[in-house]
């Protein structure tokens, strides 16, 4: 017969593969699950002022844009196997040095799925300075970028892509 060591050795490495096998199916089942977000946001208006001349030579301004929009954003995970979701909005842009500029205008974190649907009505938290006159009249999306942290598995991210959106021609 087996002693009592040999039989609790077994049991316990019996119950370590077990849960690691739960883990492994847990984990590639939530891949299966990808969150479908639908997400709105309305551009209610482009403020702007104009601040000190930056010191060139041209006498160009330094302009910063300030948004108002409100972001509706709802994500359905089945699962709700997430720790955390990161969601920001990034105005993107062209211009002749850099095929895509970023600028992150807000970003927030939803903990929880009971908090995955909300209705955000601010301003951006971050500046969007152009500095020149580069920017005057130009194009941009504004692109919705999430990121999620599941409980077990890999963190996957994507994005809402809206576009149709153009700076002002003129300053004031």
């Amino acid at each position: 017969m087996h002693s009592f060591g040999y039989r609790a050795n077994a049991l316990l490495t019996f119950a370590v593969t077990i849960l690691a096998l739960m883990c492994a199916i847990a984990s590639f089942s939530d891949n299966l699950n990808n969150p479908s977000p639908t997400a709105e946001v309305k551009v209610l208006s482009i403020n702007w002022f104009q601040r000190q001349p930056n010191g060139n030579d041209e006498g160009q301004h330094d302009v910063e844009y300030i948004f108002k929009f409100a972001v509706h954003v709802y994500m359905e995970h089945k699962t709700g196997c997430f720790k955390c979701v990161f969601v920001f909005l990034a105005a993107e842009y062209a211009t002749p040095m850099n095929s895509l500029n970023q600028v992150s205008l807000w970003d927030g974190i939803i903990p929880s799925k009971e908090q995955a649907k909300f209705w955000v009505h601010t301003t951006n938290k971050y500046r969007f300075i152009d500095q020149g006159n580069n920017l005057r009249g130009k194009k941009f999306n504004l692109t919705l970028h999430w990121h999620v942290m599941p409980k077990t598995g890999k963190m996957f991210a994507d994005k809402i892509v809206m576009s149709g959106y153009r700076l002002p021609d003129e300053y004031r």
